[in-house]
């Protein structure tokens, strides 16, 4: 495959994970943006998923949903339809303001599944099948198909995971051997690592730096840029002995400390010269950063810092032990608050305590707010759908988004209506009243990977509900994830009992819209945290955010 003029920055992990590369691929394109370069970028991850859409949120995050769907054809007669990929692609799209595109989103189950593919159909006849050359060719081969798609100036690549993991072996073989074919001044190399600080004695320490820069030396591979992810900013000594002892010039050690918000870290960097130092890597030409970009970006940032009155969300939902887990809705709710000059205070709630004590739904008194969570399966249901009837007896502004759109037309069903047994039938296949149930084209499918209503479609909203009065249009194009929907024989009943119909899928039409008269109750379908972006926020969210405040006010007053 030819190579084209793209140039590739690796960001490569160590010492442990959740360090933030996600955040710094990211910020590192933005920096770029800011120079006028196009970019883009692929996420690796090591697991032999072919995508996370099965994983649990709790073992892996969130899943993030494309607007595309990837019809992946790893070889002739097998296809797969790909649109949920890693969650570092929601930290993308916000930073870079694109859209993501699923291929870019490579996993080891992809690269084995289309090697041991192949070979069944005979591409590889008469030719023993291993980790090199047959592995590493198809991870070198995915990374330049992901530079061809759209030719960016700089590709971004993430390999997730810890440098010295097993499962990440192979990828770092495919880059030295990349480094070897494309040519050294075409790539740089970032490597993250932890520079912790020892309380006890108010120290920084290299040590797990210097070891996770060795294992990746081991591998043939020299980081060009070393970034120190700590606590705080690393002073001058500490830069010189990782210089010393990682073999990089000091100017190229970079401090990525913690920061009030994440949208900052462009800025630091851009303080630190990484930008030029990038350019110079990949034998660019140094520009200077647009004003107008940059300062655009600040303000934004300067918004999300100097945030003034707190207001109180409680996020209830099955996969509250992790943050990760509602990454994208929670910076949603931060962009939204940010953008009306307040700051959301968000408690995650894991909603069995409910189904133990109903007695523990007092502390929802103390909320500006209710998101009903996404989700799925039996597990803390009737805790959500207790959190859900909440809000309809209260008036509470709430968002149930998903599955928590579904659980707020079951708790619906069951407190006005009066079907005391109304459930879903995911949750209750026997209910007498199935108010929630399977998709019709979900009938019979029995793949659960890549077999959901996925990706971006259009929906048409109901002029005079909340929903238009958030949009203020007509038809929106929204992100979709799931295998049931509200019942419309239903729905179509509970219209005449106060509850609104407010969206329609216009492909299907399918309800992916409901919401209550009389309060800021609003359920949808669809997924629209994954379109908000830090400074444009989703509609839905800001109009959220705006009666959260709104009854904060009203609670003053009384």
């Amino acid at each position: 495959m030819k190579d084209l003029e793209t140039r590739f920055v690796f960001v490569t992990g160590g010492v442990l994970s959740g360090l933030g590369k996600g955040v710094v691929a990211a910020s590192i394109g933005k920096i770029l943006q800011f120079r006028g370069y196009r970019v883009d970028a692929v996420k690796i991850d090591p697991y032999l998923n072919v995508d996370p859409g099965t994983l649990n949120p709790i073992e892996h995050g969130e899943v993030f949903v494309c607007e595309d769907i990837w019809e992946f054809e790893p070889a002739p007669g097998y296809r797969f339809r790909i649109a949920e990929i890693d969650q570092d692609f929601g930290t993308y799209e916000r930073f870079l303001d694109m859209k993501m595109h699923p291929s870019n989103n490579i996993t080891s189950g992809q690269v084995y599944l289309s090697v041991i593919l192949k070979e069944r159909v005979g591409e590889y006849l008469g030719k023993t099948i291993q980790v090199i050359p047959h592995i590493t060719g198809e991870i070198k081969e995915r990374i330049r198909r992901a530079a061809q798609r759209l030719s960016p100036d700089v590709l971004l690549v993430e390999l997730g995971g810890t440098v010295g993991d097993i499962e990440i072996m192979p990828f770092l073989e495919a880059l030295r051997q990349l480094i070897l074919e494309i040519g050294k001044n075409r790539i740089a190399l970032v490597h993250v690592t932890l520079v912790p600080l020892l309380e006890a004695v108010r120290q920084l320490k290299t040590k797990p730096t210097q070891h996770s820069v060795r294992a990746l030396q081991s591998m043939g591979l020299q980081p060009d840029v070393i970034i120190g992810r700590g606590a705080v900013e690393l002073p001058d000594d500490i830069r010189e002995k990782i210089s010393l002892f990682c073999n990089v010039p000091k100017h190229a050690v970079i401090s990525d400390p913690d920061l009030e918000t994440p949208y900052e870290l462009p800025l630091v960097f851009e303080k630190q010269g990484l930008g030029d130092l990038i350019c110079d890597l990949l034998n660019l030409p140094r520009r200077k950063p647009d004003v107008k970009l940059v300062s655009e970006w600040g303000s934004m940032v300067g918004r999300f810092k100097e945030a003034g009155e707190v207001v109180k969300i409680a996020m209830p939902g099955k996969y509250c032990m992790i943050s990760d887990s509602y990454i994208s809705i929670l910076e949603a709710l931060k962009a939204a608050a940010a953008k009306l000059g307040l700051k959301a205070e968000v408690e995650l709630i894991e909603t069995e305590e409910f189904e133990e004590d109903r007695r523990r739904l007092k502390i929802l008194d103390e909320v500006d707010g209710i998101i009903l969570t996404p989700g799925f399966g039996v597990r803390g249901v009737e805790g959500m759908i207790a959190v859900a009837e909440y809000a309809i007896k209260s008036g509470t502004p709430f968002l149930g988004i998903c599955f928590g759109a579904q659980l707020l037309f079951v708790a619906y069903a069951r407190s006005v209506l009066g079907l005391e047994k109304a459930n879903s039938t995911e949750v209750d296949p026997e209910t007498p009243h199935p108010v929630v149930r399977l998709l019709e084209e979900q009938k019979g499918i029995e793949v659960k990977g890549g077999t959901m209503k996925l990706g971006g479609r259009p929906v048409r909203l109901v002029r005079g509900s909340l929903l238009h009065q958030a949009y203020k249009a007509d038809r929106i194009v929204e992100r979709f994830r799931h295998r049931y929907h509200i019942n419309p024989d239903y729905a179509r009943l509970a219209e005449g009992r106060g509850l609104r119909i407010s969206a329609y899928d216009e492909l299907d039409g399918a309800i992916c819209g409901i919401e209550l008269e009389g309060s800021w109750i609003v359920g949808v379908q669809f997924h629209p945290e994954f379109r908000s972006r830090p400074n444009n926020p989703s509609p839905i969210f800001l109009e959220f955010m705006r009666n959260a405040y709104r009854k904060r006010e009203l609670g003053k007053g009384c």
